[in-house]
C-alpha cells in the first residue's frame, strides 16, 4: 500500500462495486487503505489481495468506527437497491438508499472524512411528460413517488445538497448515471431487451441512454485521485428509441395504448406475475435522456462508447445479437 487515500467502497459487492474495487485494486500502490463494505459476504475466492472485506449494514451507527480504524478519508458511496430480494422488508430500499447515505454522510463528520463520491441515477429526475429533450444537471430533481427508486434518489440528492452547503469540507462529486450496460450486467432495465418482444407506449418513442460499466467505473475511479467536484450526468453519446432496440435484436415492436398497458401491470401484479404495477408506464413513456456535455467538457471525461456501441457490447454478450 503507498501513501494516498484510505478508501472505502460502500456497496462493494454488488455489480458496480465488484468492478469500482478490483479497478483500484489495481492502484494499491496509490492507495493506503482500500475497504469494501457490503451486507453480503464476498466468497474467499474472490477477493483481491490487498483489499480488507468487511461484512456490514450501511445503516449501522458503528459505521464511524470502521472509518476510524482504517483511517478512510475517501468514500465511494454505490450502496444502493435497485430491485430488492424476495420477501425482502418493505423498507429495505428505503433504508439502504436514504437512511444509508444518511450514516455514511454522520461517519463522514465524524471521522473527519473530507471526500465523498456518489452514484445517484438519471432518475432522480423522474418519468415526466415535460422534461426536455436533453436533461442538463441544472434541471429540477423532480423523481416519481409512485416509483420507488426515483424516489429514493430525489430524497438522497436532497440530503447531498444540504450537506454540500452545511458541510463544504466534505468535498462531493455525484454522478447520474444513465442505464448502466455490460458484458455481464442484468437489471430491471436490460430484462426488458430480453423479453420475445420489445414494448413500447403508442404515440411515445423515448429514447434510452447508455452508459458502458467500465466508462462509469473509469470516471469513480479518477474522482478518487481528483480533486475535482460537481454533479454530473454520465451517459454515451447519442440515444437508441426501442424501435431502433427491437431493429438490433431482430425483434417485434409492439406500441400498445397507455391505458392498456397500465390495465395488464395491475393484472400482472395481482396475480404476483410481476413486480411491476401501472406506475411502470411512465418508466417506458417519459424516460429522463441525459446529457453528457459537461461530463465532457466540465469533468473532461469523454465515454468511450457510445450510447449505440455500449448496448451493442451488452447485447453480444447476452447473445442477443447472435444471428447478426
Amino acid at each position: 500500500m503507498g501513501a494516498g487515500p484510505a478508501v472505502l467502497v460502500t456497496g462493494a459487492a454488488g455489480y458496480v462495486g465488484r468492478l469500482c474495487v478490483a479497478a483500484l485494486a489495481k492502484r494499491l500502490d496509490e492507495l493506503s487503505a482500500l475497504v469494501a463494505l457490503d451486507w453480503t459476504e464476498v466468497d474467499p475466492f474472490e477477493r483481491l489481495e490487498g483489499v480488507v472485506y468487511e461484512h456490514g449494514d450501511i445503516c449501522d451507527p458503528a459505521l464511524k468506527d470502521l472509518f476510524r480504524q482504517y483511517g478512510i478519508d475517501t468514500v465511494v458511496h454505490l450502496a444502493s437497491i435497485v430491485r430488492a430480494p424476495k420477501h425482502a422488508p418493505a423498507d429495505l430500499a428505503y433504508r439502504v438508499d436514504v437512511l444509508g447515505t444518511k450514516n455514511v454522510l454522520d461517519a463522514c463528520e465524524s471521522s473527519g472524512a473530507n471526500r465523498l463520491i456518489v452514484t445517484s441515477s438519471g432518475a432522480a429526475y423522474g418519468y415526466h411528460p415535460d422534461n426536455p429533450d436533453w436533461l442538463d444537471e441544472d434541471d429540477p430533481l423532480r423523481g416519481n413517488d409512485e416509483f420507488e427508486y426515483s424516489k429514493n434518489k430525489r430524497l438522497v440528492e436532497g440530503m447531498l445538497a444540504r450537506w454540500r452547503e452545511e458541510h463544504p469540507e466534505l468535498r462531493q462529486i455525484v454522478f447520474r448515471p444513465g442505464t448502466v450496460v455490460g458484458e455481464e450486467v442484468h437489471s430491471p432495465v436490460t430484462d426488458l431487451f430480453e423479453k420475445p418482444v420489445i414494448l413500447g407506449i403508442a404515440g411515445s418513442d423515448s429514447p434510452f441512454v447508455f452508459i458502458w460499466d467500465q466508462d462509469l467505473v473509469a470516471c469513480l475511479v479518477d474522482a478518487v485521485f481528483s480533486d475535482k467536484v460537481g454533479i454530473y450526468n454520465q451517459a454515451g453519446d447519442g440515444a437508441l428509441t426501442p424501435r431502433e432496440i427491437a431493429r438490433m435484436l431482430n425483434k417485434p415492436y409492439v406500441p400498445l395504448p397507455a391505458s392498456v398497458v397500465k390495465a395488464i401491470l395491475m393484472a400482472l401484479k395481482k396475480l404476483g406475475l410481476t413486480e411491476n404495477g401501472p406506475e411502470r408506464v411512465a418508466f417506458l413513456r417519459y424516460r429522463p435522456v441525459l446529457s453528457n456535455r459537461r461530463l465532457k467538457e466540465e469533468y473532461g471525461y469523454i465515454p468511450q462508447l457510445t450510447s449505440r456501441e455500449a448496448f451493442e457490447l451488452y447485447a453480444r454478450a447476452r447473445g442477443l445479437l447472435a444471428s447478426a
